[in-house]
């Protein structure tokens, strides 16, 4: 899997509300997040602030109220795409090797993702 845990990504499927943020002047901005967790047996990831779900909580004391609870709900990973750091916009993923590190890169302006260790 391509994507890891603290990548920024974009939602790239979905209705327009989910897919874009309207700012204070007005103009529309892809809605961005970061990658929480990968499940890659499922090829799925857990992204903050997106694909929001609501579930219904029964009351399991006697004194205690049910509520509604809103949280994040994992997306596949074709829906989503990394955001190159210098453009700012969505690209693919490549891999280059590096001093003999398999590094990725984003394909849009050839910007490196992963850091450079020793």
């Amino acid at each position: 899997m391509k994507i890891k845990t603290g990548d920024t990504v974009v939602l790239l499927t979905g209705d327009q509300d989910d897919k874009f943020v309207v700012d204070k002047k007005g103009k529309k901005t892809r809605k961005t997040g970061k990658v929480v967790k990968v499940f890659p047996d499922k090829n799925q990831v857990l992204v903050e602030g997106m694909n929001k779900v609501k579930k219904h909580q029964r009351p399991t004391q006697q004194n205690e109220k049910g509520q509604i609870i809103e949280a994040e709900a994992p997306i596949n990973v074709s829906n989503v795409a990394i955001i190159d750091p210098k453009t700012n916009v969505p690209t693919k993923i490549g891999y280059k090797i590096v001093n003999g590190k398999k590094l990725r890169f984003a394909k849009e302006s050839g910007e490196l993702l992963d850091k450079l260790g020793k």
